[in-house]
């Protein structure tokens, strides 16, 4: 499975609705599950970003379709990344010549 780091705000409706926040999130790990994918972990943040989510996804199509899924719910924009853990960054390094 790859592994993305999804950076989230919070829309105006988001906020509005911010005492449903941990309800979402249940919603949004039950959802990716029938994906076939998984959140791996969840942090509600301080700054600039709302909250910080770890997912796995078998490819990026599937992670697209989720995070258009939920963004099209209307409470998150995201800033979707995909993370190399070490051994797959080793593989990166490995293919410059």
């Amino acid at each position: 499975m790859t592994t993305y780091i999804c950076l989230i705000q919070f829309t105006d409706q988001g906020i509005r609705n911010i005492k449903d926040t941990v309800k979402r999130g249940d919603a949004a790990a039950a959802e990716a599950e029938k994906m076939g994918m998984k959140i791996v972990e969840e942090f509600w943040t301080m700054g600039a970003y709302d909250a910080v989510v770890v997912l796995e996804a078998p490819n990026d199509e599937t992670m697209s379709a989720f995070m258009l899924k939920i963004g099209s719910l209307g409470n998150v924009k995201s800033h979707t990344l995909r993370a190399f853990r070490r051994n797959e960054m080793e593989n990166v390094l490995a293919k410059i010549k």
